[in-house]
């Protein structure tokens, strides 16, 4: 066994140096620098060893592997930047049994540990000579590597100096360099070099294919234009030139009664396209704008007869109720039957979902016997989505207001744009402000897509827009449109809609003749009130057709599946058609509490009744909020309170209740967020309640915001919140004063069935709200005279 011997260490990284092997290097870090120095002013002789990581700056003992090869300098060269550039050769390998650090310097004691010189077996020849053989294979291949390695390499000797020559050559990654390097013997060396250059060379075939799979495509490119060329010169000798194409396509253009400046672009498209390579990628992009020019409506149109009579049929048989919506439909027909042609309108059905706005635009299509084309607007965040992509982008479209006109075939349908308040934004623009130009009576007579670069004819179109809430709606955009509100249905409208539209209907989609189900007197206003709790339809419709549902299947399993029995729908079979009713019809009480009072909130699914509780407990004056309040409610009940404490002495209260009680505002259902500005009177009347001890009246719901003065503001969503004070059972509504004009739009079901009480000041609000016991009445007077 050879003797251990002391050298300096020169660490290396992303390099590994083998024996026999002649390396520059590149020395400049400070360790380095002093292994060099050592090296020098010794016998020459170093050990360098390669890095682990080679990210580490100043590599300690840990950081380096156990085997490295002893080396000698051979030359030296110090560079003007302060590196020094060696040249070193390895003359043999040995393994580290443990480093001493000596300052900036780090040594080692190593033992050389070289490659046995014993001849190889057959076997391990035979792996010799494949490696060779692979390795000629690679030099071939790989462009990097001079061919004039390969002789040299086959000329070393003995074999153990020639596998490493190969393994100096092969370019792996690091850890495969340092496994060759600290193979035991010579043929585990051997097989592994030969498994390594198999898969290099393996590798070095796929991208010499790839490479040649290119380079014939583009030849078989060159050669296909070349002879598509010599096609088109031997048709033009002979008079038969292919331009039939182009040439119908330029009399479509002549006959499609295009603008002047439609035609003259489409005329140049089709000059350009003439002159183009049919291969050239404009080519296609070219060929697909003339065809979408081709392809919109530019004066074909639905013929235009508007017959009142008709349409109020049409919309009478689509929808119950909604009398003001027809009303305007039917006012834009009479127009458009006496002047001929009108500029089309932009009406805004805003409303909560499933009272039928879609539906509805497609009844307004139907009684004007138009085209009807609808686009959801929905999640819509790009501003191209709307007026298209510019045609230099790749795979560039028109955007969909051009795409609905070319699905209409008309230039005067009926387009619908669906859940406008849905619009997004994002850093690619903002869509709704694209359909500024869409939606202005003033501008879309000249609508320029981004695609098309034309002025397009939007003005005979009738557009109706959809949303849920006008909230989320940009004031520009609101502006260019007309509001028509549909603020739900009442209870007798929904009984009317089902029994009318959606019991037959669905009993038809499912297979039942209609005529042979029966609904029992009140069954289907059980499952009105037990099932569903909304303001349109829509949840009501998915019930019946549940219980459609179930009768198909008792119809199947009874013995005559064919039966035309009559079938009767009660109101003590829906526990077993459709499950325990979720709803309680009965749980919104009208009894009089203290300390609740029922507030009037207008949300996007309509109208509702929300019930305030304020508890007052003895305490510092600590004001506790919860139920999962906005802001605004938030700011609401601290000006209740700060208007209940300036107020305090007028309604019987000690001047310092503030500071010996805490109050605590919650409104049930505190996993559904809550904001608005109309529930500052319901909050300060239930705290006036709680403080006080007198009971609210439960007949009673309020809507209105409240100043530190205590005036009452208007507020928005009168006909949602009436309409569900009604649908609730409650008899009496206080409303602000500047909302009484409103009444009148009010349906006159819920006018005959709730009173409502116009209210200026916060005392008027109490008088009515609280009831009137002989503590309140004193109260409310003192309030009323001090006021």
């Amino acid at each position: 066994m050879s003797a251990a011997i002391r050298l300096p260490v020169l660490p290396l990284r992303d390099v590994v140096l083998y024996p026999h092997v002649v390396m520059p290097l590149l020395v400049g870090r400070p360790g380095s620098l002093a292994a060099l120095q050592a090296a020098s002013d010794g016998d020459g002789q170093l050990l360098l060893v390669a890095q682990r990581d080679p990210d580490v700056d100043e590599p300690a003992a840990a950081d380096l592997h156990r085997t490295g090869v002893m080396a000698r300098l051979v030359q030296t060269q110090r560079l003007p930047n302060g590196a020094t550039k060696v040249l070193v050769e390895g003359m043999v390998r040995a393994r580290v049994e443990r480093f001493t650090p000596a300052g900036a310097l780090l040594r080692a004691i190593a033992v050389p540990t070289p490659l046995s010189a014993d001849e190889l077996e057959a076997d391990d020849e035979a792996a010799r000579r494949r490696m060779l053989s692979l390795f000629e294979e690679y030099v071939g291949l790989h462009r990097r590597v001079p061919s004039e390695i390969l002789g040299l390499v086959q000329g070393t000797e003995p074999a153990a100096r020639q596998a490493y020559a190969v393994a100096a050559h092969l370019g792996v990654r690091l850890p495969l360099r340092q496994e060759l390097l600290e193979a035991s013997a010579l043929p585990e060396l051997v097989q592994r070099l030969g498994e390594l250059l198999a898969a290099e060379v393996e590798m070095l075939r796929l991208e010499r294919k790839i490479e040649d799979d290119v380079r014939g495509s583009v030849f078989r490119n060159q050669r296909e234009f070349y002879l598509q060329e010599q096609l088109k010169a031997i048709h033009r000798e002979l008079g038969q030139e292919d331009g039939n194409e182009l040439a119908d396509l330029e009399a479509q253009a002549e006959q499609k009664g295009l603008s002047e400046v439609a035609l003259t672009r489409v005329r140049r498209e089709l000059r350009k396209l003439a002159r183009m390579s049919p291969m050239a990628p404009e080519a296609a992009v070219t060929r697909n704008f003339v065809d979408w020019v081709l392809a919109l409506p530019w004066h074909e149109r639905t013929p235009n007869q508007p017959d009142i009579a008709h349409a109020r049929a049409v919309l009478d048989e689509d929808h119950h109720g909604l009398a003001e919506v027809k009303d305007r439909i039917l006012d834009y027909i009479a127009a458009l039957a006496m002047a001929g042609q009108l500029n089309g309108p932009v009406l805004c059905l805003v409303g909560p979902p499933g009272v039928g706005k879609t539906s509805l635009g497609r009844s307004i299509a139907r009684a004007l016997s138009r085209k009807f084309v609808r686009m959801s607007l929905g999640g819509v965040r790009d501003e191209a989505e709307i007026r298209g992509h510019r045609r230099t982008y790749v795979g560039a479209m028109p955007g969909r207001i051009v795409q609905a006109m070319r699905r209409a075939e008309v230039v005067n349908p009926v387009l619908l744009l669906d859940e406008i308040d849905k619009l997004g934004q994002d850093f690619r623009g903002d869509p709704a402000s694209a359909l500024l130009e869409v939606l202005d009576p003033e501008q879309h007579q000249a609508f320029n897509d981004h695609y098309l670069e034309l002025d397009y004819d939007l003005s005979q179109v009738l557009f109706v827009t959809t949303a849920n809430s006008l909230a989320t709606i940009p004031e520009p955009l609101r502006d260019r449109m007309e509001i028509i509100r549909l603020p739900g249905y009442l209870d007798q409208e929904k009984l009317a809609i089902a029994d009318r539209y959606l019991a037959p209907r669905q009993l038809s989609a499912h297979g039942v003749d209609p005529s042979t189900v029966t609904w029992a007197p009140g069954a289907m206003e059980s499952l009105m009130r037990g099932y569903t709790r909304e303001a349109g339809v829509r949840e009501l419709e998915r019930r019946v057709a549940r219980v459609a549902r179930k009768l198909v299947r008792r119809r199947l399993e009874a013995a005559d599946p064919a039966s035309e029995a009559q079938q009767v729908v009660r109101s003590e079979d829906l526990h077993a058609l459709l499950g325990p009713a979720p709803y309680d019809p009965d749980d919104t009480t009208l009894d009089d509490k203290v300390g609740v009072a029922a507030g009037l909130a207008y949300t996007s699914v309509g109208g509702e009744l929300l019930e305030i509780e304020v508890s007052a407990v003895p305490g510092r004056g600590r004001l506790q909020l919860t139920g999962t309040l906005g802001d605004v409610m938030k700011e609401s009940a601290s000006a209740a309170l700060s208007f209940i404490r300036a107020r305090s002495r007028a309604l019987g209260l000690p001047d310092d209740f503030h500071k010996t009680r805490d109050l605590h505002v919650h409104i049930p259902t505190g996993a559904t967020p809550k904001d608005g500005p109309s529930a500052g009177i319901a909050i300060a009347t239930a705290l006036v309640s709680a403080i006080t001890g007198i009971p609210v009246r439960g007949d009673v719901a309020m809507t209105g915001e409240v100043t530190l003065r205590g005036r009452v503001l208007p507020i928005g969503g009168l006909r949602e919140k009436a309409v569900a004070a009604h649908r609730n059972g409650v008899t009496h509504v206080i409303i602000p004063h500047a909302n009484a004009r409103q009444l009148e739009e009010l349906p006159e079901d819920v006018r005959g069935a709730v009173h409502f009480h116009p209210v200026r000041t916060m005392d008027e609000v109490l008088a009515l709200a609280l009831r009137a016991t002989e503590v309140a009445a004193d109260v409310l007077a003192t309030a009323v005279i001090t006021h």
